[in-house]
């Protein structure tokens, strides 16, 4: 039932990604370089987030697509900008060549710049929601991308800010979690939720978020690299301080374990949740 659901909402969401930036133009290389990054795999963990919580707060999951693709987009934009020499400096992403290899720093970074305000045009042009839902998508996108959110969170990163716990949480709570949140209540507005849904979500979100990352921190360490589609160790070899380092690796698998359960605490109350416990329960696990 969970492969099923997931492929349900996979499905659509892929084909609503693959409809975009086929416009021929002059400045076709941008599209191109775009889509390439856009369309280079994943879980697509974010939108289907979307799609599940609309659902589970009884919408119609359909009108939640063009929102949680954009927040795809965002987070696109936001990988193509970490891999660049500046930030991370990687050469692949999910095994393939990072969007800078290929096209170039230029183009990749104005790549980026593209999806970002692509991303607010589909929450506009989304159909079936109300005005008033799509500006509170709008609000949910920009907080949660935003220099409170995610680009907070990549400053702390790439400033090596974090030295500890606490600090690392912070850190992993902006750039991480800030997005699975936004992904979360994205869902809820789709859905006309109330507010103590979006309570709900909103700690099912940053549990998983917190998970999430100290789960690729383990990985890190400890995963095959062609399995895990990026190199394995760039953390240590940048020197940066992760949750291995202040936790261990049995600490960060207890870590994870506390995580999953305060995200299933959360929604196991929902009729219908099955699907994202057990979306919580495989993050946990996950090996990429």
């Amino acid at each position: 039932m969970y492969e099923e659901t997931y492929q349900t909402y996979l499905t659509e969401i892929e084909g609503f990604l693959q409809g975009l930036f086929l416009t021929e133009a002059p400045y076709g290389k941008l599209q191109e370089a775009m889509r390439y990054s856009l369309l280079a795999g994943g879980k697509r963990l974010r939108p289907v987030l979307s799609c599940a919580f609309a659902e589970l707060f009884g919408g119609d999951w359909r009108r939640a697509v063009p929102l949680g693709c954009a927040l795809e987009l965002v987070h696109t934009y936001s990988l193509i900008h970490d891999d660049l020499p500046c930030m991370d400096n990687d050469d692949f992403r999910r095994g393939k060549p990072t969007c800078h290899k290929v096209y170039g720093e230029t183009l990749a970074v104005l790549a980026g710049d593209a999806l970002q305000p692509e991303a607010f045009t589909l929450i506009a042009c989304a159909p079936n929601l109300t005005a008033e839902q799509r500006i509170d998508a709008v609000t949910v996108l920009a907080r949660a991308a935003g220099a409170d959110g995610m680009v907070a969170g990549q400053v702390l990163d790439t400033t090596g800010i974090p030295a500890d716990e606490v600090q690392l949480r912070q850190m992993c709570r902006l750039k991480t979690g800030a997005m699975i949140r936004g992904a979360a209540e994205l869902g809820c507005v789709a859905a006309g939720a109330s507010a103590a849904d979006f309570t709900a979500a909103g700690i099912y979100a940053d549990a998983l978020g917190l998970g999430f990352q100290i789960r690729d921190d383990v990985l890190d360490v400890i995963a095959d690299q062609e399995e895990f589609g990026k190199p394995v160790g760039s953390d240590r070899a940048e020197g940066k301080v992760t949750f291995v380092d202040v936790l261990g690796l049995e600490g960060c698998e207890a870590a994870v374990t506390a995580c999953t359960q305060r995200a299933r605490a959360a929604i196991a109350p929902y009729p219908g949740s099955g699907f994202l416990l057990e979306l919580a329960d495989r993050m946990a696990e996950r090996m990429k």
